[in-house]
């Protein structure tokens, strides 16, 4: 019985010094602003220029062969950074829901298929993932991927706005 009480008198005497002495463990209301961090595969506005003139020779090619005109063809997409916000917090919701750990968004190249711009391209972007794993398991087997794959069932975005006009090379 005594090692008992020592040890009950030892937990609460770490909990209380880990109370007053842990100023990170403190439940804070105010969150320190996260640091601004660069991405990695940030380019510069040249190196924009350059990748926009490089796809030129295809744009024109994909234009002039199937809206047989010069330059019809969309360019660009535009999302509101609302729209993107909110997606990214539904996308990451639903991976969830689907069992999935969402690592970021792939985007595609499309084309509508009907409607006011037939054929146009657009482009749109689906959540990538991996499923969730226990973190647990001590199997050597249960390798996470890094990167994952496109999330099955997970819902895209579409609907950004074209250029200005359509065919315009950066910058707009």
């Amino acid at each position: 019985m005594k090692k008992l009480s020592l040890l009950v008198i030892g937990a609460l005497i770490g909990a209380l010094a880990t109370y007053y002495l842990c100023p990170s463990c403190a439940g804070t209301t105010e969150m320190a602003a996260a640091p601004i961090v660069k991405p990695s595969g940030v380019i510069t506005s040249s190196q924009a220029k350059v990748l926009s003139s490089a796809y030129n020779v295809r744009y024109n090619l994909v234009s002039d062969s199937i809206f047989g005109g010069p330059n019809l063809d969309n360019r660009s997409s535009w999302y509101s950074l609302v729209d993107m916000n909110n997606y990214l917090r539904y996308a990451d919701s639903q991976a969830t829901a689907l069992g999935y750990d969402m690592d970021g968004i792939r985007i595609y190249l499309g084309a509508h298929p009907d409607g006011k711009t037939p054929g146009y391209t657009t482009m749109f972007m689906v959540p990538t993932g991996s499923e969730s794993l226990s973190e647990g398991n001590s199997s050597f087997l249960n390798f996470k991927r890094v990167g994952g794959g496109d999330i099955p069932g997970g819902d895209g975005l579409d609907n950004g706005d074209p250029g200005d006009p359509p065919s315009a090379n950066y910058p707009n």
